[in-house]
């Protein structure tokens, strides 16, 4: 640690530091002054590097979407597509905390930009037109980036071990909730839903997204044809 303190400062340095703070305890423990303790400088020797928080905090985000590896341009496009975001889903499990950043972005840096061109390029070359890949990227959403939006996903109560009581009420009043909560495979880890197995409902919803995109495309699909027929009486 002395010897990394004596090195000078960089903004390398500084966004090393930064995204090991955040994976070790949260982005909320990433800040100037924190920052600045752990690299045994300043506060203000930082903004030689970086002009505020949320400057710093586009970059460490930028860190952890320049993980994701370039996909093999010689995959058929489904398999290629399929990849891409797996491995941007892998990124973010590395980085927790990546998501909360980027679901608080107001504009994409040009890191993301560049992440996303490349998976338009992945449908491009697959020879999908590009009315359809831009719905195709709009179906996608935050699935490009490695995660998805689930309902209720901050809930703790949902995790809460009911007592006997509660839960025949909670039976008798939501019986089709319970029939297919209790229905799913369950992962004490997962982040989506209290229990579901998170990886598998990540991927069952990407393949279903996958094989619609692929008949669309193989039909010929434009967006003027589908809107024109729901004109149609």
């Amino acid at each position: 640690m002395a010897d990394e303190r004596r090195a000078p400062l960089t903004r390398d340095r500084v966004l090393d530091a930064a995204v090991d703070l955040a994976d070790a305890e949260g982005v909320d423990a990433v800040s100037m002054r924190r920052l600045a303790q752990e690299l045994g400088v300043v506060p203000m020797a930082l903004y030689k590097h970086v002009a505020h928080k949320d400057e710093l905090l586009d970059a460490m985000v930028d860190r952890v979407v320049g993980e994701i590896p370039a996909t093999d341009p010689d995959l058929p496009w489904k398999d290629a597509l399929r990849t891409r975001v797996l491995d941007a889903r892998a990124a973010l499990l590395r980085h927790p905390w990546a998501r909360r950043v980027l679901e608080a972005q107001e504009a994409p840096t040009p890191v993301i930009l560049g992440h996303l061109d490349a998976t338009i390029a992945i449908l491009l070359r697959g020879g999908l037109t590009t009315d359809l890949t831009h719905h195709v990227m709009h179906t996608l959403g935050s699935r490009a980036l490695g995660f998805s939006q689930e309902l209720h996903t901050e809930s703790t109560a949902a995790g809460t071990p009911l007592d006997d009581e509660t839960a025949a009420m909670f039976v008798a009043a939501f019986p089709h909730v319970v029939a297919v909560a209790s229905a799913a495979s369950h992962d004490p880890g997962s982040v989506v839903e209290a229990g579901c197995d998170d990886r598998f409902e990540f991927e069952f919803s990407l393949d279903l997204l996958l094989d619609g995109f692929e008949r669309l495309h193989r039909d010929g699909w434009s967006s003027t044809t589908a809107r024109a027929a729901r004109r149609t009486p």
